[in-house]
């Protein structure tokens, strides 16, 4: 099918797909929604741990110059003033007037007790106030980073397009600790690396593009930001950013690193690669939609790559009101979920319908028990993207899937 006819209506396909398959739903819909808040619904949740997963391991499991961390939401207002957000974190009004977008709240139940307090709108700043503990903890050598994921809140005034401008949302972030004198070697380096990750994931990679951010663009902690632009059917806009943000926090927060070895005490400068995990999760469905004709009917499928798709394989008797199939369907499924995650049993309506349905949600391959089975002990494995079928013996089959999915 044509890139062009594909386009039409994207965002409300994609919108569209999400509700009625379970992937995100609008915030508090019951009661009319709750604007720039939506939910993630049971495939959703599992894609947007998949993202996660895959930031966590490229970025944390498998570095050993990359320490992961947990920071709590709420801090001490102090933290929020040293790093500059109570003054300047804020989004010009059409008068003129700055409205600053944190969330403030309060902390206590007496009155003489209370204290504000504001919901995160970075993750950053959980980072930077436990850079002394991870130094004394682990006792790293520069350069070397620390990262997490976690939520943080804006209070936007005007949330739009979907998953990409929302009140609250999921970071991945990492803050990298350099020598001052080498901070250009890393922005690089990490730039090499952001890009590396979004082609492992699947983005379409002809619809990014880095853009070099003007300073009166930057946020007051960076001196040099690159973001990473997608291609959305609204327009070109961020989807992650790079940030060198010199010594800007840690001199705040007034920390210092001293060399294990020359006893030197330097501030150490900062490349900060960010992630939207919402963000990622958009990009990724709208580079993963795809139409075409499969047996002579038009089709919907999420071409997802394996690892991040929500359910890695479906299996299904071929009908449903035949005890022999469902009973050796129901065996099979039992089997392989012991060791491969995220598999469904699927006897719900016609064949034709179960594989329209698991390739709208990217299922990559789908296993029907039929009534050859009983006599030579094979299956049919149908190919979510090309709908070509293959014949796999049962005694076969885990390591078969596990080779294609794993």
């Amino acid at each position: 099918m044509k890139e062009e006819k594909i386009k039409e209506n994207l965002m409300e396909k994609i919108v569209s797909l999400c509700k009625r398959r379970g992937f995100v739903f609008p915030g508090s819909e019951i009661y009319g929604g709750l604007a720039g808040t939506w939910d993630y619904g049971h495939l959703g949740n599992e894609l947007l741990h998949n993202i996660k997963q895959s930031w966590w391991n490229k970025f944390v499991a498998a570095r050993e110059d990359v320490y992961g961390i947990r920071a709590a939401i709420l801090m001490n207002t102090k933290v929020w003033e040293a790093s500059g957000h109570v003054a300047g974190f804020a989004d010009p009004l059409e008068n003129g007037e700055k409205f600053n977008t944190m969330f403030k709240t309060q902390i206590g139940a007496k009155k003489e007790e209370i204290t504000t307090s504001y919901l995160r709108p970075e993750t950053a700043q959980g980072i930077f106030v436990n850079f002394k503990n991870t130094v004394d903890a682990f006792h790293p050598k520069l350069p070397f980073g620390i990262a997490q994921i976690g939520k943080a809140f804006r209070n936007e005034i005007a949330p739009r397009d979907f998953l990409f401008r929302q009140r609250e949302f999921d970071q991945m972030e990492i803050e990298y600790f350099v020598r001052p004198n080498e901070w250009q070697k890393f922005f690089e380096y990490w730039k090499d690396e952001m890009m590396e990750w979004m082609e492992e994931i699947g983005l379409d990679m002809s619809r990014v593009h880095d853009v070099e951010v003007p300073e009166k663009e930057r946020a007051h902690y960076s001196s040099h930001t690159v973001d990473f632009e997608f291609e959305y059917p609204f327009g070109q806009k961020e989807l992650f950013g790079l940030a060198y943000r010199a010594d800007f926090d840690l001199k705040n927060h007034n920390l210092s690193y001293q060399d294990q070895d020359t006893g030197e005490k330097i501030i150490p400068h900062v490349i900060e690669p960010t992630f939207g995990a919402d963000r990622a999760f958009l990009a990724l469905l709208l580079s993963a939609y795809s139409e075409d004709n499969l047996g002579n009917e038009p089709r919907v499928f999420l071409k997802l790559k394996p690892t991040l798709a929500p359910v890695k394989v479906a299996i299904f008797p071929l009908l449903h009101n035949k005890p022999e199939l469902v009973k050796k369907a129901r065996e099979i499924y039992a089997n392989l979920k012991q060791e491969i995650p995220n598999i469904v049993f699927d006897d719900n309506g016609n064949i034709g319908k179960r594989y329209r349905r698991q390739d709208e949600i990217g299922t990559p391959f789908c296993v029907t028990v039929d009534f050859d089975t009983p006599q030579d002990d094979t299956v049919t494995v149908r190919d979510r993207d090309t709908g070509t079928q293959e014949r796999v013996k049962v005694t076969e089959l885990k390591e078969y899937i596990k080779e294609k999915i794993l």
